[in-house]
C-alpha cells in the first residue's frame, strides 16, 4: 500500500493522524516573521540555526464513540531576545513538546478546549503545521530573557552615567543635598507652649 505524501503548510490532519504519519523538517528563523519581529533588533536571522521539529499523528481509542485525534509536536530553536539587563542580544535554547487534539469541528474544539485542560483545535484539510510550530515558539520564549552574566558591566554604566555632568552646571560644583527636616520637628512645635 503507497503510503500518503503530506505537506506541512497544507496538511490533511485527520487522514495524518489516521495513518499515524510523522514529519520532521527545519525551518529558518527568517521565515517565521511573527517569531523573528519578537527577537532582538540585532539578531542575525540567517545566522541563526534553523527550527528543527517533528509531529506524529496519534489516534487514541475509546471505550464508546470514535477514537479521538491527536497530534505529538517537538520543536528545538536557538533564538536572541533582547537582553532585559544589558539591552544586548542574548541566544538561549526553546524546546518545547506539546500534545494537541484535534476536534471534529470548531463547536466541538470549543467545547471540549472548555471542558478539559488539553489544548484542543478543529480539523482542517489545509492546516499550516508550520504557523501551530510558530505560535508553540512564542508561547514557550522566555518571559525576562537575560544573560547568566551580562557581556557588559551594567552597574558601572548605570553609575556612569549617574556621573554625566549636567549640560550648564559647573564643573566643580559638589551637589548639594537639600535639607531635610528632622523627623519629631514638627511634635517639638505641637509641645511649646503657645504664648497668651
Amino acid at each position: 500500500m503507497k503510503t500518503r505524501a503530506f505537506a506541512p503548510e497544507k496538511l490533511d490532519v485527520q487522514a495524518f493522524i489516521e495513518d499515524a504519519a510523522s514529519l520532521t523538517g527545519q525551518t529558518p528563523v527568517a521565515a517565521l516573521p511573527r517569531l523573528a519581529s519578537g527577537l532582538s533588533p540585532e539578531a542575525d536571522l540567517a545566522g541563526l540555526p534553523p527550527v528543527t521539529w517533528s509531529a506524529t499523528g496519534r489516534l487514541v481509542p475509546q471505550r464508546v464513540g470514535a477514537p479521538e485525534l491527536w497530534l505529538d509536536l517537538q520543536a528545538e530553536a536557538d533564538l536572541e531576545w533582547e537582553c532585559q539587563r544589558c539591552l544586548h542580544g542574548v541566544r538561549l535554547p526553546v524546546t518545547l513538546e506539546r500534545q494537541i487534539r484535534f476536534a471534529r469541528d470548531e463547536a466541538e474544539a470549543a467545547q471540549l478546549d472548555a471542558d478539559s485542560d488539553d489544548d484542543v483545535l478543529g480539523l482542517s484539510r489545509n492546516f499550516n503545521l508550520i504557523e501551530l510550530i510558530e505560535d508553540e515558539l512564542i508561547m514557550a520564549q522566555p518571559i525576562v530573557p537575560r544573560h547568566e552574566a551580562c557581556p557588559t558591566d551594567v552597574a558601572s554604566l548605570m553609575a556612569d552615567e549617574s556621573e554625566t555632568p549636567v549640560p550648564g552646571a559647573p564643573v566643580d560644583a559638589e551637589p548639594v543635598a537639600p535639607e531635610r527636616p528632622h523627623p519629631f520637628a514638627a511634635l517639638a512645635a505641637l509641645k511649646k507652649p503657645k504664648p497668651d
